[in-house]
């Protein structure tokens, strides 16, 4: 670990620094100024091709190509730069405005550009645009992790898909499932919620101070800014919020959170699954020689990344929770209130990824403990108790189930008091048969079809 690392106010940057390394490019400041760049950019060269606009020539090749260039070259050193600005002036986008005018104001042909950057913007529109793609970019990264997770899933549903094992409702013993379908349950939750992911659409708006295009129309009064401003987003794989007031008013952010503490929910309900299947001894972990489990008890091998994993979820959680519902929040035309808040945008994102991280670590060291799980199992003749009282309603019974309940519950009842129960029922021998013939081992439904189907 570097020093700096250690003198780092959140683990983000501290402790889990190399876990989150990749997100440092998509949600760093520099990362937000880069990103407030390329916005400013973009719309002046969009501007040059309105042909509307009279005063701004089409962009020679020159001129186009250095301003890629300031997108394609930009550097700490150039936001840096931006930060000195900002020091002086005490604005952060205007600050990028003044850092292009710089710029540009050094390429040839360039004199005539200058006045248009920023043309008819207010600061929202710049970061809110910003802040689109920065999500966008950090959606795909953290979908990555999440497909590998969803990756060894899938392996450990097939993998385990006939292992039958004892499920436990309130804690209880239950009937019997299979391994590899309680892994499919969780898949299956997944992937319903990366479908509704997709469905977010990435919301934004270039429309002015308040949202009418005042500014605009004003100089330019013959261009539908309306539409040039839906086509310019579209340009950046955006959608055009039409109705605004200052700031685009965050409810598809919101969506996107949302489903993110749905995504997080599940994995955590996993995570805790996985912690209570170890401790049960169906699964051991994979000892590494010179690690320590506890600093006085010798023997542990504790699950310490399932609980990682949980904290660092609920972390995530919480910062989420409170983005939802703090940004589509504003007073009346806009409050700046929002603006820190979605500087902690990375952070979500961040403890996000410390927990897949740090489960996906988890799974890597796990391995089945078969005989445990079988001895479990078959140590629970009761459950089959549901079979017997179904198949003896078919056969038109009476009492089944009350015949079940009083010879089992809260009664040993093993394999020899199974057989005698079945002995002495008045029915059919092909009914008799059929029902010696269900253990706990085989009374297991569709689970292991369900887990090789997903």
């Amino acid at each position: 670990m570097k020093k700096h690392q250690l003198q780092a106010i959140s683990p983000i940057d501290g402790r889990y620094a190399e876990k989150c390394a990749h997100l440092r490019d998509l949600f760093s400041e520099a990362s937000l100024i880069q990103y407030r760049v390329i916005t400013e950019i973009k719309w002046l060269q969009f501007l040059a091709q309105e042909t509307n606009i009279k005063e701004i020539k089409s962009m020679p090749n020159d001129v186009s190509q250095g301003l890629q260039k300031i997108i394609d070259d930009f550097s700490i050193e150039d936001a840096l730069q931006v930060k000195e600005i900002e020091s002086e002036i005490n604005h952060d986008v205007k600050a990028v405005e003044y850092f292009l005018q710089n710029k540009l104001s050094a390429l040839p042909h360039s004199k005539d550009y200058i006045a248009f950057i920023h043309f008819g913007c207010t600061s929202e529109d710049i970061n809110n645009i910003a802040y689109a793609l920065m999500i966008q970019n950090g959606v795909k990264a953290i979908r990555a992790s999440l497909d590998e997770i969803t990756s060894s899933l899938r392996s450990f549903s097939h993998q385990w898909h006939d292992l039958a094992m004892l499920a436990h409702t309130h804690g209880q013993p239950a009937t019997p499932t299979t391994m590899g379908k309680e892994f499919a349950n969780f898949l299956y939750r997944l992937e319903q919620q990366f479908n509704l992911l997709e469905t977010v659409k990435y919301k934004a708006k270039m429309n002015g101070a308040v949202g009418n295009f005042n500014a605009h129309k004003i100089a330019y009064p013959n261009v539908d800014w309306p539409k040039v401003s839906e086509n310019f987003l579209q340009t950046l794989n955006l959608i055009n919020n039409p109705y605004t007031t200052q700031i685009e008013p965050h409810d598809w952010m919101a969506e996107l959170f949302h489903c993110m503490i749905r995504i997080n929910n599940i994995l955590l309900d996993f995570s805790k699954d996985l912690w209570l299947y170890i401790s049960m001894g169906y699964f051991e972990q994979l000892m590494k020689k010179n690690e320590v489990g506890s600093s006085t008890m010798p023997h542990k091998i504790n699950p310490i990344d399932f609980e990682n994993a949980e904290g660092n979820f609920g972390i995530a959680n919480a910062l989420f929770t409170h983005l939802s519902s703090k940004l589509s929040i504003s007073r009346m035309q806009r409050d700046l209130s929002d603006s820190t808040v979605l500087r902690n945008i990375g952070s979500c994102f961040g403890y996000m990824e410390i927990a897949c991280s740090s489960l996906k670590r988890g799974l890597g060291k796990i391995r089945i403990n078969e005989a445990t799980v079988r001895k479990d199992l078959e140590s629970h003749w009761e459950i089959i108790a549901e079979a017997i009282q179904t198949i003896l309603r078919r056969e038109h019974i009476d009492n089944a189930y009350e015949q079940l309940k009083n010879l089992t519950r809260g009664e040993d009842f093993n394999q020899n008091n199974f057989e005698k129960f079945i002995q002495s029922l008045d029915v059919p021998k092909s009914v008799k048969q059929e029902l010696l013939a269900l253990s706990p081992n085989n009374y297991l439904g569709f689970a292991s079809i369900l887990a090789k189907k997903i």
